[in-house]
C-alpha cells in the first residue's frame, strides 16, 4: 500500500480506497459464482428436452416412437446452440485466455471438447452423415458449471483483514481544548501535537504519549505481550490498545500511514500479495489431458483417412468420439466434490477453511509456529499458587482477603483473584497506593494488596526463593500484608492449556517442529516451551518482526504453519504458508488466517494436518478415477480394435464416464478425519 505524505484526509482516503479494492475483488468472486450458478439451472432446463429427444437415449429406454416426431433434430440443435453459447460461455473464454497465455487447463479441455461435440453435430444435422452429440455436449456443459460453482464457493474468501483492522480505532476521540476542556472531533481530524483525554476502558485513538495520568493498558492484541502495561507520564502508547482503570491525557506523535496500526495494515498486505498462488491438482491433469485429447485425435483422423479404406465421414466420426471422450465428466467434479466434504467435514469438526491452496499445502508442513497468549496458553490470568508465611493464616482465608480488597478493580490481575476466591467480604477505608498497590480494612483488620517494589521501598524481607521460582516461570506476584506484617503471597500466570501438550505430542508424531512467537519476556517464554517440549521459542519478538521470524523458518526449506490470535499475529499469518487463525481471537487474525479453529483448541491443528492429507489423497484416487479409463476408451474410441469388430461408441463411452462420476462423488463422500 503506496501512501504519499499529505493531509489526513488523503491518508483516509488511501485506507478507504484500499479497503474498497479488497470488497471489489471479493464481490468479484462472488458474482462469477453466481454466475456459473444461473448458467448451471438455465442449461440444465434445457437439457432435459435434448436428452429427451436424443436417439440413443429413447432408444436405450424403448421410447424411440413415443418420444421422436419430425422435425425433432432441428429443435435439439436449436437447445443444445443456447447451451453451447450461453452455458459454455464461460470455457470458451477460458479457453481463449489459456490459449493466449499459453497455459492450457481445464478450461481449454473443457472447451475443446464442447467445441469439438457442438460444430460436428450441427454439421451432421446440416451437411454430413453420422451422429450427433447434442445430449453428451450440454451434460459435459451441466457436471462442468455445478463442478466449478462448487470449487468457486469453496475457494472463495476474499480477505477483509484490512477492514478488521481500521475497526480497532474508535470512530472519534475527546480533543482536549486550550481552555481544558474537551471536543468530540472525528478520528481524521487529529494531527501531531494534539492532545486527547481517554477515559478508563476506551480504546486509545492514535499513537503517542502520555503527559498526564496513570493506568494500566491492555496491548495484548497489538503487541502480543499479556499482561497489562503500566503506564505512566512520558511513556509511549499505541492506537488500538485498550486503556484500564485510569483516565490518561495523551499527546499524538503519530498518525496517518506512520502509525503502529498503518503499519500492520502495510505487512499483511505486503504478506498476502507476496504468498505463492500454487496451480490447481485438476488444472495440471487437464493439461496432460488435453495434450493427449489433441493429440489422439490428430493421430486417430490422420491415420483413418489416409491409411485406410475407410470414407472421411468414418474418420471424423472417430475423431469427434475420441476428443468428447476424452475430456470425463467426472473430471470437473474429481477435486470440487473432496473440497466441499473436506469443509464440510472440517466445519463440524471446529474449523473453517477459506483458503484452499493453504489448505492442501498443509500436508507437506514441516513446522509449526504458535502463538503464546490466547494460543498455548488461555490468555486470561488465573491464580497459580497460594503461599502463606504465617500459620495464623490459611490459604483460602489469604486469598478472600486479597479477592475481597480486589473485587472493585478492573484490572485483569485483580479480576483473575476475584474469580479464584469462593466469597467476598465488605471492604471500608479502601485507597489505592499509586503504582504499588491497594489498601483497605476488612473486618477491623488493615489489610494491603502490594507488589514487590513495595516490600522493597518499605525494607520489608522478601522471601526470595520462592518469588524467584515463580518469577522465572513469567507469573505474577502480589504479597498480602495484614496490619504491618507479611502474611503470604499469590501468583498469577497465564495458564497452559491441557490440550497444548496433546498438540505438540501428535505433531512430533507427525515429524513436524514446533515452535512457539511471542511478544512475551523470555523468562515467560523458556518456562512455556520447556513445559510443552516445543522444539524452539522465539521471545519478546515486535510485531513487525514476526512475519519476519516466519521468514527464516521458510528460509530453511521447510513449509510453515503459522497459529495465532492477535493484530500483531496478522502479518505472520499472511506471510506463513497457512495461516491458522484461533477463532475466539481478534476479527482480523480470523480474516488474514487461511483456517480459523473456532474452538481454540489446539489438537485441532494437528486433526486439520491430518485431513489435509486424508483430503489430498482422495483427491489423487478421484483424479485417477477421472481419468484413469481414458486409457483404455480413448484407443478403443479412436478404433484399434476395429478389425476385431469391437469399437467404442459414444452410447458405451458415455455409461463408462457415468460410472467414473459415481465412483468420484462415492469415494469423496467416503473421506473422514482422524482425531
Amino acid at each position: 500500500m503506496e501512501h504519499e505524505h499529505h493531509h489526513h484526509q488523503a491518508n483516509k482516503d488511501d485506507h478507504e480506497g484500499h479497503d474498497n479494492k479488497h470488497k471489489d475483488h471479493g464481490n468479484h468472486h462472488a458474482h462469477m459464482a453466481q454466475d456459473f450458478l444461473k448458467r448451471f439451472w438455465i442449461s440444465t432446463a434445457l437439457s432435459l428436452p435434448i436428452i429427451a429427444l436424443s436417439p440413443m437415449i429413447q432408444g436405450l429406454l424403448g421410447l424411440r416412437e413415443s418420444l421422436s416426431f419430425p422435425g425433432d433434430v432441428y429443435v435439439s440443435a436449436f437447445l443444445s446452440s443456447i447451451v453451447f453459447f450461453y452455458g459454455g460461455w464461460p470455457f470458451l473464454k477460458g479457453l481463449v485466455n489459456e490459449l493466449r497465455n499459453k497455459k492450457p487447463g481445464m478450461m481449454t479441455l473443457i472447451g475443446i471438447a464442447i467445441t469439438t461435440a457442438y460444430v460436428y453435430s450441427m454439421l451432421v444435422v446440416f451437411a454430413v452423415e453420422g451422429k450427433i452429440f447434442f445430449w453428451e455436449l450440454v451434460t459435459l456443459v451441466d457436471i462442468m458449471l455445478i463442478g466449478h460453482y462448487i470449487e468457486m464457493k469453496s475457494v472463495m474468501s476474499a480477505s477483509k483483514a484490512l477492514e478488521e483492522l481500521a475497526k480497532l480505532m474508535p470512530s472519534e476521540a475527546h480533543l482536549v481544548q486550550e481552555d481544558g476542556s474537551t471536543k468530540e472531533v472525528a478520528l481524521e481530524e487529529l494531527k501531531k501535537g494534539d492532545r486527547v483525554l481517554i477515559k478508563p476502558g476506551e480504546k486509545i485513538p492514535a499513537d503517542g504519549f502520555i503527559v498526564k495520568g496513570k493506568s494500566s493498558v491492555d496491548e495484548s492484541l497489538m503487541t502480543g505481550e499479556s499482561k497489562p502495561v503500566n503506564k505512566g507520564e512520558e511513556d509511549e502508547v499505541i492506537g488500538g490498545s485498550i486503556n484500564g482503570e485510569g483516565s490518561l491525557t495523551i499527546e499524538i506523535n503519530k498518525t496517518g500511514e506512520d502509525s503502529f496500526l498503518s503499519q500492520v495494515i502495510t505487512l499483511v498486505k505486503q504478506a498476502q500479495d507476496s504468498k505463492s498462488k500454487t496451480q490447481d491438482l485438476a488444472n495440471r491433469a487437464a493439461f496432460w489431458l488435453t495434450l493427449i485429447a489433441l493429440g489422439a485425435g490428430t493421430i486417430t483422423f490422420f491415420v483413418w483417412t489416409f491409411l485406410t479404406t475407410q470414407d472421411f465421414v468414418f474418420a471424423l466420426e472417430r475423431t469427434v468420439t475420441v476428443m468428447v471422450i476424452a475430456c470425463p465428466h467426472a473430471l470437473g467434479l474429481a477435486v470440487p466434490l473432496v473440497v466441499a466434504v473436506s469443509t464440510n467435514l472440517a466445519a463440524k469438526n471446529g474449523f473453517l477453511i477459506r483458503n484452499r491452496t493453504a489448505f492442501e499445502d498443509a500436508r507437506n508442513l514441516g513446522a509449526v509456529i504458535f502463538d503464546k497468549t490466547g494460543t498455548l496458553t488461555k490468555g486470561v490470568f488465573e491464580v497459580t499458587d497460594i503461599m502463606t508465611f504465617s500459620e495464623d493464616y490459611k490459604k483460602e482465608r489469604l486469598l478472600q482477603l486479597t479477592a475481597s480488597l480486589e473485587q472493585n478493580s478492573e484490572h485483569p490481575i485483580a479480576q483473575g483473584i476475584v474469580k479464584s476466591a469462593d466469597s467476598l467480604l465488605e471492604v471500608n477505608d479502601f485507597n489505592s497506593i499509586t503504582g504499588k498497590g491497594i489498601e483497605g480494612n476488612i473486618d477491623g483488620l488493615s489489610i494491603k494488596v502490594v507488589s514487590p517494589g513495595y516490600l522493597r521501598e518499605n525494607d520489608i524481607e522478601l522471601p526470595d526463593d520462592q518469588y524467584q521460582t515463580l518469577s522465572k516461570q513469567g507469573k505474577t506476584v502480589v504479597f498480602v500484608i495484614v496490619e504491618g506484617e507479611l502474611k503470604g503471597a499469590i501468583a498469577l500466570g497465564d495458564t497452559i492449556r491441557e490440550d497444548s501438550k496433546i498438540a505438540i505430542n501428535q505433531l512430533h508424531d507427525m515429524g513436524i517442529e514446533c515452535i512457539m512467537l511471542t511478544g512475551d519476556n523470555k523468562q515467560t517464554a523458556a518456562y512455556v516451551a520447556k513445559e510443552l517440549g516445543l522444539d524452539d521459542y522465539f521471545a519478546e519478538v515486535l510485531p513487525n518482526e514476526k512475519a519476519d521470524k516466519i521468514k527464516e523458518v521458510q528460509s530453511r526449506g521447510l513449509k510453515v504453519a503459522m497459529t495465532g490470535d492477535g493484530v500483531n499475529d496478522a502479518p505472520a499469518l499472511a506471510q506463513a504458508d497457512v495461516g491458522i487463525a484461533i477463532g475466539t481471537g481478534s476479527d482480523v487474525a480470523i480474516e488474514t488466517g487461511d483456517i480459523i479453529l473456532t474452538q481454540s483448541n489446539p489438537k485441532d491443528v494437528a486433526a486439520l494436518i491430518a485431513l489435509a492429507k486424508a483430503t489430498y489423497k482422495k483427491m489423487v484416487q478421484n483424479l485417477f478415477w477421472a481419468t484413469g479409463y481414458n486409457a483404455v476408451a480413448i484407443p478403443l474410441a479412436a478404433g484399434v480394435l476395429f478389425s476385431y469388430g469391437i469399437i467404442l461408441n459414444p452410447a458405451l463411452g458415455a455409461g463408462l464416464m457415468s460410472i467414473s462420476t459415481v465412483v468420484v462423488a462415492v469415494n469423496a463422500r467416503l473421506l473422514k478425519i482422524e482425531r
